[in-house]
């Protein structure tokens, strides 16, 4: 990666699925790769993917929460909605299994400033999505935070 950038190549530049290298070291779960593409200039900011998302959203519903973090602490826009009508909060709740790692993805969002009660495109709260998952964990976190 650095001998391409160093040679011109676009650090932003999107693969044919509209996949950059942030996203796909994101969704692998490749922390070391992430840092060094970001250091490098690539955005944590990029809209990717068919579902016009963020590497922050698929982070967020794979559980990656490192990952997660560190697109965070890159500016990653917390609040983003994709086509699907999700932000990486809702993604964490609905797309995760309410265990450890989507629990912990979910806190390291909340601590940042994402928005709890930025519902769906269907008018469901995250605390409501969370609710009808059973994930009681997570329900109790969003209701510290706020959720309604």
């Amino acid at each position: 990666m650095r001998a391409l950038v160093a040679a011109g190549a676009n650090p932003n530049a999107l693969e044919r699925d509209r996949y950059d290298i942030v996203t796909i070291a994101a969704v692998a779960n490749d922390v070391a790769t992430l840092k060094i593409a970001l250091e490098l200039g690539c955005s944590a900011k990029n809209i990717t993917s068919r579902y016009d998302g963020t590497a922050l959203i698929a982070a967020a519903h794979l559980g990656h929460a490192e990952v997660v973090r560190t697109l965070i602490k890159a500016g990653a826009p917390l609040d983003h909605v994709n086509n699907l009508g999700w932000t990486a909060l809702i993604e964490s709740i609905v797309l995760g299994d309410g265990g450890r790692r989507h629990t912990e993805t979910l806190i390291a969002l909340v601590e940042a400033g994402a928005n709890v009660n930025l519902a769906d495109r269907n008018g469901q709260t995250p605390l409501t999505l969370a609710r009808r998952r059973g994930h009681g964990e997570m329900m109790k976190l969003l209701e510290r935070a706020g959720a309604r």
